[in-house]
C-alpha cells in the first residue's frame, strides 16, 4: 500500500461517522482499487459539503493522501477542528447467530495473515446498520474493499466496514463500536465475558477451516 493510501485509509477511518456512509463507503472502494487520484480530488469536496471539520493531524493525513496539487486550495478550505469529534451513534453487539454475510466475513479475515480478530456490532436506536470491525490486520486497505464488497453482494446498500492497522489507537467512534459489539472470530482462543456468551462465542482461528459458531449452549 502506498503511502498516500495509508494516509487515505487512516483518515477515512476517522471520518466514520462523521462523512455519510454513502460517501464513505465508495471512497474506500476507490482507495482499495488503487484509484488514489480520485480519491485525493472528490475527499476535500466531500468534506466542505458535509461541513466536517478536520484536527491539525487530520489535516496532515489529507495533504499526505491529495498531495500538493491543485486540490490543495480545497484542503486549507476545510473547517479546523479544536479537538477530537465524540461519536454521535449508539452501537450494540445485536442478533445473536451470524447470518450468511458474518460468516462470510469470517472466512474472508481468516485469510488475512495478520487479522486478530472480527467483531459486529449494531449502530442506531433500532440496530438498523451493520458495523464490520477487524483489528490488526496485515492488508487494511485491501481487506476492507473486499469486505465492503462481500456486504454489498449480500444487499447491504451501505457497507460500514472498520478496519484497523496494528498498532492504531481506535477512534473514539471505534471504540464505542468495540464496547457495544460482539466477537465473531479471534485468531487466539480467548474466554468470552458473560455478556459475549449471551450474544454469541467467539471461534477462534482453525486451519482445518471446521469451526463454526454454535449458539451459547451448544454442545
Amino acid at each position: 500500500m502506498s503511502s498516500a493510501g495509508e494516509a487515505g485509509h487512516e483518515l477515512l477511518l476517522r471520518l466514520a461517522g462523521r462523512l455519510p456512509d454513502d460517501v464513505l463507503w465508495r471512497l474506500r472502494d476507490w482507495l482499495a482499487a488503487g484509484a488514489v487520484d480520485p480519491v485525493a480530488a472528490l475527499l476535500p469536496r466531500a468534506l466542505l459539503r458535509n461541513r466536517v471539520a478536520l484536527t491539525d493531524s487530520e489535516r496532515e493525513l489529507l495533504v499526505a493522501a491529495a498531495g500538493e496539487g491543485p486540490q490543495r486550495r480545497l484542503i486549507d478550505a476545510v473547517l479546523p477542528l479544536n479537538g477530537p469529534d465524540e461519536p454521535r451513534y449508539a452501537f450494540a453487539a445485536g442478533p445473536g447467530l451470524p447470518d450468511l454475510a458474518a460468516l462470510g466475513a469470517m472466512a474472508v479475515v481468516r485469510g488475512d495473515p495478520g487479522a486478530a480478530e472480527l467483531r459486529q456490532s449494531r449502530r442506531g436506536s433500532r440496530g438498523e446498520q451493520r458495523v464490520l470491525l477487524v483489528l490488526d490486520a496485515a492488508r487494511p486497505l485491501e481487506l476492507t474493499g473486499t469486505l465492503q464488497r462481500l456486504l454489498r453482494a449480500h444487499g447491504e446498500r451501505t457497507p460500514c466496514v472498520e478496519v484497523l492497522a496494528p498498532g492504531l489507537e481506535p477512534p473514539a467512534y471505534h471504540q464505542a463500536a468495540i464496547v457495544g459489539s460482539a466477537v465473531l472470530w479471534s485468531r487466539v482462543p480467548r474466554t468470552a465475558s458473560p455478556e459475549e456468551e449471551a450474544v454469541v462465542p467467539a471461534t477462534s482461528d482453525d486451519p482445518a477451516g471446521t469451526s463454526t459458531p454454535t449458539p451459547s449452549g451448544a454442545s
